[in-house]
Order: structure tokens, then sequence, then C-alpha cells
């Protein structure tokens, strides 16, 4: 239980024993009690820029840890609802589940694998909601009163985990695309082989980082600002540990992969309009790091629906869900018909004149 001693000294205040709390504005771990902060910064900044290597990715590489890696307040639990396990750090700042808003309930402590790195929250909570209501005072055809209902809503910081993969491709390739002749149009073949290197792909370790999550903070990743994980940065957030393995990681990986692989091969041919691409790819060199992104998350109703907005803790990026008002939908569909007649009107009058 040696960690766990080193993890509880480190959030106790060292002047009064107080309870930190990690401050975006200030960068510290800032006591509750007696207002010492201290900068969590780690000399040893080459611990989050390290990656670790995966040698066979046909096999699950790891099994997580007989000890749970947890200090001194902090609690997990399980959400009723999506099923998320949550760790809360120093003063449970939630009773609900960040990602989904459903009661949660302590839970027993599990095993999970140690986290690599982090990028710690930048953005305030005051910030985020001002970034919240900007955003949603610029949707058209929204609803009366739904700023109001964003103001109200439930705001909570989370750390969600995601990978960091890299990898060579060796990829054998074959496509076709048209070739038109007059009225005619033709198929061609086309093969060819590429080498190729992905660096520092970000994908979601937890199936509740969804899409919306996802977005909101993958435009502002840069590995650079990673920093070594300490559990101070955590203390008065809530955060989801890793319990995937690699070769889970790397599955979730497959698609954006993909996706990323084929827009090469276009490129590599430099033909835009390539289809029915296949390719056979010989995958080495893979290492991956598992890192903590920081997200503010905001739930609330209307008209009895939930929907959320998410910040990003990292510079402010927002993306949500909102409703729409039907009569507005009908007014502004109105306009832009009939801004679309008076345009055709007009240059029909064009060309009789």
């Amino acid at each position: 239980m040696e960690g766990v001693r080193a993890d509880q000294d480190e959030i106790r205040c060292p002047s009064c024993g107080g309870q930190g709390t990690y401050r975006p504005g200030a960068g510290a771990l800032v006591c509750e009690s007696c207002g010492n902060a201290r900068d969590l910064a780690c000399p040893d900044r080459d611990r989050a820029a390290r990656r670790e290597t995966a040698h066979d990715p046909a096999r699950d590489y790891e099994t997580p840890t007989t000890e749970a890696q947890v200090f001194d307040g902090t609690h997990l639990h399980a959400c009723t609802a999506c099923g998320g396990q949550i760790v809360f750090a120093g003063h449970a700042i939630s009773e609900n589940c960040p990602y989904c808003n459903g009661a949660v309930v302590l839970g027993p402590e599990e095993a999970a694998y140690t986290t690599m790195g982090l990028i710690p929250f930048r953005i305030e909570e005051d910030k985020a909601r001002l970034r919240a209501q900007a955003w949603i005072v610029r949707r058209i055809a929204a609803p009366s009163g739904l700023d109001r209902a964003v103001s109200e809503g439930r705001l909570a910081g989370l750390y969600a985990p995601f990978w960091t993969f890299d990898s060579d491709e060796a990829i054998t390739y074959w496509a076709r695309y048209n070739v038109r002749s007059g009225k005619k149009t033709r198929v061609r073949a086309v093969r060819g082989s590429m080498r190729t290197r992905f660096d520092d792909l970000l994908v979601p370790a937890s199936p509740h980082v969804t899409a919306l999550i996802r977005d909101g903070i993958l435009h502002d990743f840069r590995p650079k600002d990673l920093r070594a994980f300490r559990p101070g940065y955590l203390a008065g957030f809530a955060a989801e540990r890793h319990h995937q393995t690699v070769a889970e990681g790397l599955r979730a990986n497959e698609d954006d992969k993909a996706l990323l692989i084929r827009n090469r091969i276009k490129a590599h041919e430099g033909r835009r309009d390539l289809y029915d691409i296949g390719y056979r790819t010989d995958t080495t060199g893979i290492h991956y790091r598992r890192i903590l992104l920081p997200v503010w998350i905001i739930h609330y109703q209307h008209g009895g629906a939930p929907y959320r907005v998410v910040v990003s803790g990292i510079d402010g990026r927002t993306f949500g869900e909102r409703p729409f008002s039907p009569l507005r939908l009908a007014f502004y569909s109105g306009a832009i018909t009939a801004a679309a007649i008076m345009v055709g009107l007009a240059w029909g009058a064009a060309g009789v004149v």
C-alpha cells in the first residue's frame, strides 16, 4: 500500500492536512482549508511522452493489475443508467453520472490499468458554463428559454479515458475509378503498394465516451501538452479509469484507421474518385499510451427531454445537443423558400432581358 499512501500525501495539504482541489485557473492544487497552493509540475516530464510497445496485435497484451490504483478520498461509483464506473477524487462533487446524469451508487474497488499521462483542466467551471450558454444562443430555430435551461443545467467535470496509438503500415491495395469518354464511361482498375505511419491516433478507451464527447475534445489534443499522471490533478473532478486491454483498444481503433488508410491510398494515387478500395496491411511498430483528457459536460432538460452540451476542458471548444422549435423551423424554411423564389424570378427576368 506504499503507492496509496503516497497518493494520500499528495492530495493532503502539507501545511494544515486539509483537502486539496485542483484549480484550473491557478494550475495548482489548492487547499480548501488554508488556501495553500502547490504546483504539480513533475520534473520527470518524459513519463508523459513515453509510449509502451505492443508486440502482438492478435493477443491480449495485459491483464489488470491485482491491486487497484486508488488513493485517499477516492470512491468508485457505478451508474445505474449507463453502467459507467466513475472515480470521484477527493470530495465527491457530484451525485450523478457525469456521462448520462443517471444516479450513481457506491461500488467495490476494481483493478485498473495505470494511467500514463493526462492533460489537466485549463478551462474553469464558470468559463465552461459561459461557453455553453454562448453556444446555445447561436443556435438557429431554438425554442425560447433554452439559454435559461442550459444556465440551470448540471455541470460536471470529467477526465475521460483515451488511447494514443502509433503504428507503421506496409499496405498493398486495389481499387477502381471511372474514365469518361464522350457519352461512355469505362471502369479502370488500379493496384499498388505504399508505406505509411500513424502517430498519436486518439481513440476513446470507454464505450461511454460518445462521439459528442470525442468530437468535443479531438481537435484540441496535442501530445506535447501531456503531463505525467499525478493524482492531484484529479482532486475535485471525476474520472473514468482504464479497463480496456491493448487488443480491445486496437479493435476500437479499426474503423477510424481504415478510413484514414483509404484516404491515404487516394492521396498516394492522386485520385480522390477511387472507389471499391480494398487493401491488406502489415502492421508493425505498435506503441500506445493510456491517457486522461478533460471535458465539461452540462446536462439540461427541455420539454421533459434530456440534452447535453460538451465543453473541452483544454481550450473550451463546444459541441452539443439541442431541441428545435417547430414554429421557428417553419418560419426559417418559409423564408429560405421565399428567398429562393425571388432569386429565381430575378434570374429569369435577367435572362429574358
